[in-house]
């Protein structure tokens, strides 16, 4: 899936917009029992209570392709023969409508996740889309349709004191806009399935959401969807870097960190200018072409991406933003951390002076000591005190 396509579900799933006609919800106590089931009709609701339960299934659309959404893809024989998919096929299939289907899928979560002390609260809603034909000029005519895309939602939110919003009715069975009390609060995970690719659906792939990217909750994806969890962005950065170091050894320089960070910075730039909806990728053998443009030997390179092969998958198709922290470029040397704006970065050198190590950053006017501005004397002792 692509931003784009991503844009036009959000947008669905807005009142007025969607084909919803009932959520499902299962509230579930920190001991994982099932304190209550709701089937719910939304034309019984009020805007806010619609707009309550949209706006937690939306949010699971929301966050970074690559970080908070993930593919996941389901091998053929997963597709074929497979519980975990089977099970979402038959909750897609049915329109939630089978309430031994949402009874095993509920049992299936709740064996999944695990969120320590909190109750929380697995929402449900399955929604028909008749796709509007895109025409060249890039506009949607509603009028005229060829492909009906059936999907499901999924959100999986705790349920906490906080702020006015939707909670658990007991009289009622039902959901509504409550001030107080155990409420739900964002979506901590949830899935669309299937993935909307090329507008259309494709059984092969979900899209996963975590609110936390460096939490993907591996239980739930091994547990609802059978397949084997991808690394999350901070592990494909763990695993990024020390595969350059393993490979470069004594070459894996400041100049060279610093030229490889710059390239991959320049390309998430110039895709974030280009506004394409695609999600933007590079491969080991990518990297490995900047490493020779620095200068690095063949068999370096090689053992370069040998290592990503292993560790991150072969020719695997990563984020750059999940490599490299775009915003910031940090030195830490001991225990003193230094931190610039990447584009700077060029001017932090690092020099031997009298057989010691040394970071340099060039001082002109305006420097500042805690805010404080002070002077730096000229002809001042050099770092040996010589």
């Amino acid at each position: 899936m692509n931003q784009k396509e991503l844009g036009e579900l959000r947008r669905r799933l807005r009142p007025g917009k969607h084909n919803i006609s009932h959520v499902y919800a299962c509230y579930v106590s920190p001991l994982r029992e099932i304190i209550a089931e709701v089937d719910q009709s939304l034309a019984l609701l009020n805007e806010d209570d619609v707009e309550s339960c949209l706006a937690l299934l939306r949010k699971t659309l929301s966050g970074g392709l690559g970080r908070s959404l993930i593919d996941v893809e389901f091998a053929t024989r997963q597709v074929a023969e497979g519980e975990p998919h089977r099970l979402l096929r038959a909750l897609r299939d049915t329109k939630l409508k089978d309430e031994a289907v949402r009874r095993e899928f509920y049992r299936r979560v709740i064996d999944s996740v695990d969120m320590g002390e909190d109750s929380y609260l697995i929402l449900l809603g399955c929604d028909t889309y008749d796709v509007p034909f895109r025409s060249k000029n890039d506009e949607l005519l509603d009028d005229s349709s060829d492909t009906v895309y059936q999907y499901l939602v999924c959100a999986v939110c705790p349920m906490r004191e906080g702020r006015p919003g939707l909670g658990y009715v007991p009289n009622e069975n039902a959901l509504h806009v409550k001030s107080a009390g155990r409420l739900a609060a964002q979506p901590e995970l949830g899935f669309l399935f299937p993935a909307f690719d090329n507008r259309a659906a494709n059984l092969y792939h979900t899209l996963y959401y975590v609110r936390k990217p460096e939490l993907l909750h591996t239980e739930f994806i091994d547990g609802v969807f059978g397949t084997e969890p991808p690394l999350s962005a901070p592990e494909q950065r763990e695993a990024f870097e020390a595969s350059l170091t393993d490979a470069l050894g004594v070459e894996c320089s400041m100049e060279l960190v610093q030229a490889v960070h710059e390239q991959l910075r320049e390309r998430i730039d110039l895709h974030r200018e280009s506004k394409d909806p695609e999600p933007l990728t590079v491969t080991a053998k990518d990297v490995g072409g900047m490493l020779r443009e620095c200068g690095i030997e063949e068999e370096r390179v090689s053992a370069f991406q040998d290592y990503c092969g292993q560790r991150l998958g072969e020719d695997a198709g990563l984020d750059p933003a999940n490599l490299i922290d775009s915003r910031r470029f940090q030195i830490r040397a001991g225990e003193i951390t230094i931190t610039v704006k990447p584009e700077l970065s060029g001017r932090v050198e690092a020099r031997v002076l009298d057989g010691r190590k040394y970071i340099l950053i060039p001082a002109g006017d305006g420097v500042e000591v805690n805010g404080l501005p002070v002077e730096l004397e000229a002809g001042a002792a050099g770092p040996s005190g010589g």
